[in-house]
């Protein structure tokens, strides 16, 4: 039986050690940061007016959910696509194909709503799903030559750069609706025309300047490790500065390895990264920034990262859809749910770089908790919020979309941990289809309860739903304790038990 074992960097209450980083890290991180500002905006199109354009194209409240299902359950399809694309030809190639088919559906939602052709609305929005799913996508790709140690991290960077573009955005509803009226389409189309232009210009950012492609990169980094395996038993290798010299041949025959597999189709970047990863600093053994990487799927990690976001998402889309149609009830202008909603989206990605530190810093689990109980005191503060009060409101959906950021990075991390790279896609892929599913059953129902009861019922039955991601921890918990319980008896030399 293997035992995966926490790393030191990554307990609670330790002072994780900074291994340094590949450079093409960096490189990745800056066009992931550009590719987000940019598809930020098209992700804040279906969030602000979708729900108003149902509403006034079926004439119903309990349908205006429909929009949000459509979307979602377009970004369930669209996450197993992009993850089975990326796990075959790199994250480039996948993410790139997703903005550009969530830019083909932006255009249809602008054509159906001109042309006030419902069936083609719902199957306009199930394809610009596909640019939601990527937007949420990419996140694993900044998190693929992460260490351990600087995951949450690098996830949050990626996250905290669709805030510009998904605050600024629906804040132009007003600005892209007078556009839109100009041109003859309906004023609510307005936000869609620039999620036309935002993914469209994502994809061609990301297909242009993604390179090396990370997660071809990662495989072949962790291919070259595990292609000279220590024997059973070998103490665990001592850092550069106390190590004596090595023989130059097995690092030289890593070094190879990763050049080998680094040439690809991205040229010889990924080649020159994976033989400076492998190079012998001070001439002491072979190195590489990212952790080895183990053939392992940690099933229980995989499984609590995926249900910490799945709920964190049914909980937050639900009251989310609906909070523009219960101030438009009540008499609020599109400016003040706009502004609302922009203060949302901002909590959702805002806070990310503090999430993604205190994810490396006091581990996977406390924040996840932390999730539930923030997404628990959104619902109950939405439910009380007098309806006449968009402050309230606006604190109440605050609260919704760091109670969310809390979720999603602290279950990345979770996710990405339990997988090796050679698994990592198409298992992402799978995990943001579940992600996308809970959204779309959320904004589905949300109409329903609201049509059928109230929104503060809506509000507080999420709240309460929220509650359940704390039990959702305790095996996880429990699996790690042992774990390190079962690492701290193994004696001094007689090397690793396992493997992240």
């Amino acid at each position: 039986m293997t035992v995966r074992s926490e790393p030191p960097e990554t307990q609670p209450g330790s002072a994780p050690a900074e291994p340094a980083e590949l450079p093409e890290q960096q490189r990745i991180l800056r066009v992931l940061v550009i590719s987000q500002v940019l598809s930020g905006a098209g992700l804040a199109a279906g969030i602000t007016v979708g729900a108003l354009i149902a509403e006034d194209m079926l004439g119903s409240t309990g349908l205006a959910g429909v929009p949000s299902a459509l979307f979602t359950a377009g970004a369930a399809l669209g996450a197993a696509g992009i993850g089975r694309i990326c796990g075959r030809w790199g994250r480039r190639p996948g993410l790139a194909l997703g903005y550009g088919v969530g830019a083909l559906g932006s255009v249809g939602v602008v054509a159906a709503a001109a042309t006030g052709q419902v069936v083609a609305l719902f199957l306009a929005l199930l394809v610009y799903g596909a640019g939601t799913s990527t937007n949420l996508m990419a996140r694993y790709a900044g998190a693929d030559l992460a260490s351990p140690a600087r995951r949450g991290r690098a996830v949050s960077t990626v996250l905290f750069a669709t805030t510009l573009g998904a605050v600024v955005g629906p804040n132009l509803a007003g600005p892209t609706g007078d556009v839109a009226r100009s041109w003859g389409i309906p004023p609510l189309a307005g936000p869609f025309l620039l999620a036309a232009v935002a993914y469209g210009a994502a994809a061609i950012v990301l297909g242009c300047a993604l390179r090396p492609d990370p997660l071809r990169l990662a495989r072949a980094l962790a291919e070259s490790e595990s292609g000279a395996p220590a024997p059973p038993g070998t103490p665990a290798p001592p850092t550069a500065s106390a190590a004596p010299a090595a023989p130059a041949a097995p690092a030289a025959a890593t070094t190879n390895a990763a050049l080998r597999k680094g040439r690809d189709a991205d040229g010889e970047q990924a080649g020159k990264a994976s033989a400076a990863a492998a190079a012998p600093p001070d001439g002491g053994p072979a190195t590489a920034a990212v952790a080895p990487s183990s053939e392992v799927t940690d099933v229980r990690g995989v499984a609590t990262g995926t249900a910490v976001m799945v709920l964190g998402q049914l909980v937050m889309i639900a009251i989310m859809t609906m909070t523009p149609v219960h101030m438009r009830a009540h008499d609020h202008s599109t400016q003040a749910s706009g502004l609302v909603i922009a203060l949302h989206v901002g909590a959702m990605f805002l806070p990310s770089p503090l999430t993604g530190r205190l994810v490396d810093r006091f581990g996977r689990i406390p924040v996840a908790a932390a999730s539930g109980v923030t997404l628990f005191a959104a619902g109950v503060l939405a439910a009380l919020a007098p309806s006449h009060s968009v402050p309230a409101l606006a604190v109440a959906l605050v609260l919704l979309g760091l109670g969310w950021n809390f979720g999603l990075v602290s279950g990345t991390a979770l996710v990405t941990d339990a997988l090796p790279p050679a698994r990592r896609a198409s298992a992402q892929g799978l995990v943001d289809v579940g992600i996308a599913l809970a959204g779309a059953t959320g904004g589905l129902s949300s109409g329903m309860v609201v049509a059928g009861g109230s929104y503060p019922a809506l509000a507080l039955i999420g709240g309460l739903l929220a509650l359940a991601i704390t039990p959702v921890l305790l095996p996880h918990l429990r699996s790690v304790r042992g774990n390190q319980a079962t690492a701290a008896e193994v004696p001094a030399g007689a090397g690793p038990t396992g493997e992240r």
